[in-house]
């Protein structure tokens, strides 16, 4: 049986507004498990996942709730797959350096922040950045997330979210 996960994060909003649900519907709806790598800024943002497994950390813009109960860093189980999750402020200039001492043995590691999605394998690890799920780039550039599939492998895509009507 193959797991789907959605990913994202860098949401930076306070309330999950009528776009940001249809949003997460449209691009999540087949995934049963959401991953949120931090800066979701206010807890409530869960709330558009309710009826999913949800994995999230807190990041540097949280605040109040998201900050006390979520953790800064976390590792979960995926089917098979042991996935590290951080946000990644306060790793320093090269995070992904970082990550390898944070999680070590992980299957995958998963890290937000930047805004840059990055989905790639370097050994046996798959990593991965969804980037801003908000269309935060500097010209105009559309949010992104990911999707990983679990299965006998693992694997990841990046996605850009769509322009709804």
């Amino acid at each position: 049986m193959t797991i789907k996960a959605g990913v994202l994060s860098d949401t930076h909003i306070t309330t999950p507004d009528h776009l940001f649900r249809r949003l997460v519907d449209h691009c999540f709806s087949e995934c049963e498990v959401i991953i949120h790598a931090g800066d979701l800024i206010d807890i409530s943002i869960l709330d558009a996942f309710a009826d999913k497994t949800v994995h999230a950390v807190c990041g540097n813009m949280c605040r109040g709730a998201a900050r006390q109960t979520l953790p800064r860093e976390t590792t979960f189980n995926l089917g098979k797959f042991t996935i590290g999750l951080t946000h990644g402020a306060g790793l320093g200039y090269d995070i992904e350096a970082g990550l390898w001492d944070l999680f070590p043995g992980v299957d995958c590691m998963i890290y937000g922040h930047t805004h840059r999605p990055v989905c790639r394998q370097k050994g046996q690890v798959l990593i991965i950045n969804p980037g801003s799920f908000q269309a935060a780039g500097r010209w105009g550039a559309a949010g992104t997330y990911a999707v990983i599939e679990a299965g006998t492998t693992l694997t990841g895509k990046i996605f850009q979210v769509p322009q709804l009507p």
